[in-house]
């Protein structure tokens, strides 16, 4: 009986180690296989949010001369009493926001976060971070613009031009920020 416990338990253990080791293979090569496709889908989310940021990069770098050029209005006619927001606004051509594209972050942070390095993952919430107060801060300029139109005294003529001033620094902080990702 002994005899017989035995060669069954050899036999048990000569058919269980082949099972054993087919399953830790095929574990293996599906971790590596996940980890391959991952790898795939975060360089395509790069590839996507280099091209948003450099889009966006451009955007700024063409929009705060055109800011710069409405505050140089503002204080060229700062004096003048004659002389309203809108007149001076339409001067230089109206109101410049620049659009910052951050479609493929969003997509990423939602779902795959986990992949990514956290100093990227700092970098590029910073950038959220400072599209939001863009966003912010602009709608609070076309507030104040709309309900000082008319205006033409010079605490409104000063406000407006520290309110660009303001904008034009947030656009300044976030093309450094796109740099500093550009060199990573």
């Amino acid at each position: 009986m002994k005899q017989k416990i035995k060669n069954y338990t050899i036999q048990f253990i000569k058919e269980i180690i082949p099972v054993i080791a087919g399953i830790l293979i095929a574990l293996f090569i599906d971790n590596w296989n996940s980890e391959h496709k991952d790898k795939v889908y975060i360089d395509q989310v790069f590839s996507t949010i280099d091209s948003e940021l450099k889009e966006s990069k451009e955007d700024i770098q063409t929009i705060i001369p055109k800011q710069e050029s409405l505050v140089d209005s503002l204080q060229f006619y700062y004096k003048s009493k004659n002389v309203a927001i809108l007149d001076i606004v339409k001067k230089s051509k109206g109101i410049y926001i620049p659009q910052i594209k951050i479609n493929a972050w969003k997509s990423v942070s939602n779902s795959k976060i986990d992949l990514i390095d956290y100093k990227k993952v700092a970098s590029l919430s910073n950038i959220e971070e400072l599209k939001e107060t863009l966003k912010n801060k602009s709608e609070f300029l076309m507030s104040f613009i709309y309900s000082n139109i008319n205006a033409t005294d010079q605490n409104t003529k000063q406000t407006l031009k520290m309110i660009l001033l303001d904008i034009i620094q947030t656009e300044k902080s976030l093309e450094q920020s796109i740099e500093l990702i550009e060199k990573k």
